[in-house]
C-alpha cells in the first residue's frame, strides 16, 4: 500500500492547528515531506470560521474571550464549528494536487477521503454515510463536517467527529440572538446533528475515536499509516504563523 505520514493525536491552541496544517503544505510543496495524515484536538476548546466568513457575524466573541474559548479564521471554506476539547477528534489529511485521493472533481474528493470517516464509524459499530457536499450522516444526522482547499499545490482537508455535542453552549458561542433561540430550535439541531456516544450509549473515548480513524483512514484510502513527526523546519514555520498570521486579528477579523 502507498505510504502517509502519520502524525498521531496532538493537543494544540487553534492557532498552532490551523498554522501546523498550512507548514505541513507549504514543506510538501516543496517536496520536502510525504502526502500526511494528522489527528489533533483543540486546547482550549475553539470556534473556526469559514475562510470567506465574518468573525463578528458568525461568533459572539465576547461570550468566547469570557469563556477562555479561542476563535480563529480558517483557510478552509464551510461556515463556524465549536470544536469542544473532550467532544471531538478533528483530522486533517494533505496531499500534492493530482493525488489519485485527489481528483479533480470536488464532490469525487469529498466522498473519497470522507469514506475514511464512514469506515471508522464501521469499527465503533456504527452506519455511516456520506452526505453531498462535505457531510458524514448517521440515521439521516450529521456527525462529521469536513472542508477542503487547494493551495500551495496542495489539497488539504480537515474535518471534525463528534463524540459529543453541547448545544446550549454552542448557541451560546455562535451569533444567535438569545431572544430567538427556543426550545424549539435546540430541537430541531438535536433532530440534524448526533454524536458518538450519543449513538452508542455509553462514553467511548477519545483514545477509541482516535484508534477508529486509524484504521479507518487506512482501509477506506488504502494506505499505510507510517508513524511520523514534524519536520524541524514544519514546526519552524508553524510557529511563525501562529504567531504573524493565525493568532492576529488582521486574519481573524478581517472580513
Amino acid at each position: 500500500m502507498e505510504e502517509f505520514r502519520f502524525i498521531d493525536l496532538e493537543i494544540n491552541t487553534a492557532f498552532e492547528n490551523m498554522a501546523i496544517d498550512e507548514a505541513v503544505m507549504l514543506a510538501m510543496h516543496r517536496d520536502d515531506v510525504p502526502p500526511t495524515l494528522r489527528l489533533y484536538r483543540w486546547n482550549p476548546s475553539a470556534v473556526s470560521i469559514g475562510t470567506f466568513q465574518g468573525m463578528t457575524d458568525e461568533v459572539d466573541v465576547e461570550f468566547c474571550k469570557g469563556r477562555g474559548i479561542d476563535f480563529i479564521r480558517r483557510i478552509t471554506g464551510g461556515g463556524a464549528v465549536y470544536h469542544d476539547f473532550e467532544g471531538e477528534v478533528t483530522y486533517s489529511i494533505i496531499m500534492p494536487k493530482g493525488h489519485r485521493l485527489a481528483p479533480a472533481d470536488i464532490l469525487e474528493s469529498y466522498r473519497l477521503l470522507c469514506g475514511g470517516i464512514v469506515k471508522a464509524l464501521g469499527h465503533l459499530g456504527i452506519q455511516g454515510e456520506f452526505k453531498p457536499i462535505n457531510d458524514v450522516n448517521v440515521g439521516g444526522r450529521k456527525i462529521s463536517g469536513n472542508a477542503m482547499t487547494r493551495r500551495h499545490g496542495c489539497v488539504l482537508q480537515h474535518g471534525t467527529t463528534l463524540l459529543d455535542l453541547d448545544v446550549n453552549l454552542m448557541f451560546s458561542i455562535l451569533k444567535v440572538p438569545q431572544e430567538k433561540i427556543s426550545d424549539k430550535m435546540i430541537a430541531d439541531v438535536r433532530q440534524r446533528v448526533t454524536s458518538i456516544r450519543e449513538i452508542l450509549g455509553r462514553h467511548v473515548t477519545i483514545n477509541e475515536l482516535q484508534d477508529a480513524l486509524k484504521q479507518g483512514f487506512s482501509e477506506a484510502l488504502g494506505i499505510d499509516l507510517i508513524p511520523g513527526s514534524l519536520s524541524k523546519n514544519e514546526r519552524s514555520t508553524a510557529s511563525t504563523l501562529a504567531q504573524e498570521k493565525y493568532s492576529t486579528p488582521e486574519w481573524n477579523f478581517s472580513r
